[in-house]
């Protein structure tokens, strides 16, 4: 007897946008340590891009990318910790956990992204798209902002690695593979997948994205 295929739980656009805003993390983070000033403000606008898309996609997408589906009460995110370990999967997706590990991450890319818009260097010769709205110092503020922001993007990252870390080991759970393939083997038998929202809103969330992000790096030009 075959063993039953695994349970659907991340839809392409979600497991697209989780590794491509890795990618321009790091891209972001080199780019500035090198002095490469031309490639981290594309790689800003990128990752600009993907956080408007994954916003977007959390109130029109597919079933578990949605914030209704994964931000719960807090009573619920305790319980959830005070569950045994062994517990078996019956849903798909965020757990209640981490589901605020989700929002503290978003919330802190659009920290990180928006303060870059309007950032100024100490030399006022580097600048984001949307400083001119700004004066020099507000525009060092948002720069100083950014620089804090980003150290808080490190610990929720660390974060992030220790409970995949944690998950392995006390919970036998694996989260990595999921988000690559976009099936979990350990979801309980009978649990429902995710429901796909459809290419028409992908295609609307994306182009919604990029006109946004494109319009930013443009100074917000009429």
């Amino acid at each position: 007897m075959s063993a039953p295929e695994a349970v659907k739980v991340w839809d392409v656009p979600t497991r697209l946008f989780h590794w491509a805003i890795v990618f321009f993390f790091v891209l972001s983070w080199r780019s500035a340590e090198s002095g490469a000033m031309d490639w981290h403000y594309l790689s800003g606008l990128i990752a600009l891009g993907l956080v408007l898309f994954r916003l977007i996609w959390g109130v029109i997408g597919s079933s578990t990318a949605r914030f209704t589906h994964f931000v719960r009460p807090p009573g619920a995110a305790l319980a959830y910790l005070r569950g045994p370990a062994d517990a078996p999967v019956t849903t798909v997706g965020h757990n209640p956990v981490g589901g605020y590990s989700v929002v503290a991450m978003l919330l802190a890319l659009s920290v990180q992204v928006g303060t870059g818009l309007f950032a100024v260097d100490v030399d006022g010769l580097e600048s984001g798209p949307l400083s001119y709205l700004v004066s020099f110092d507000q525009g060092r503020v948002a720069a100083g902002i950014h620089e804090v922001s980003f150290n808080l993007l490190l610990g929720l990252i660390a974060l992030h690695l220790l409970a995949i870390a944690y998950y392995r080991i006390r919970r036998s759970r694996k989260l990595i593979v999921p988000m690559i393939t976009g099936r979990d083997p350990q979801v309980a038998a009978g649990a429902a997948g995710l429901a796909s929202a459809g290419p028409l809103r992908f295609v609307l969330a994306a182009a919604a994205a990029a006109g946004l992000a494109w319009w930013a790096s443009t100074g917000l030009a009429y």
